[in-house]
């Protein structure tokens, strides 16, 4: 009886450690390093800015490609986003929102470090500023 006593007791002791380490890992992520985005892309103007019908077109891309990193809100909270590095911004933050259009564009297709470039996944220009608007309509 008294082993299987400390059996239980040192089985909540390891999933409760395990529970809160999952917390402090969380936190411990490294923030990233500000953005280094060519002119060329901080001047870039968005041809589809107010083009709603592409908005279903953005939504199916970010599913496709952002989600499993960014989540379904936006929040930096997908199930890889776990296993990175670095933080995820929330796409939702007055920060992310506040940048230009070409800004997003830059970070959102061609990427650096740990976030992907999608040149090649996402090759249509149109397309591209379809994600653009959808990730501007998460705030």
């Amino acid at each position: 009886m008294e082993k299987h006593r400390n059996f239980l007791t040192l089985l909540a002791v390891v999933f409760i450690g395990g529970l809160l380490l999952s917390f402090v890992t969380v936190q411990d992520k490294k923030k990233g390093e500000a953005w280094d985005v060519p002119e060329k892309y901080q001047k870039m103007e968005n041809p589809s800015k107010d083009d709603a019908s592409l908005m279903k077109v953005g939504k199916i891309l970010y599913i496709k490609h952002c989600r499993s990193c960014h989540g379904n809100k936006g929040e930096g909270d997908g199930p890889k986003a776990a296993s990175l590095e670095t933080a995820i911004e929330s796409f939702t933050s007055d920060k992310f929102q506040a940048q230009s259009d070409g800004v997003i564009y830059y970070q959102s297709i061609i990427g650096r470090d740990e976030m992907p470039n999608y040149e090649s996944k996402i090759p249509e220009e149109e397309d591209r500023w379809a994600l653009v608007n959808y990730l501007r309509s998460m705030k």
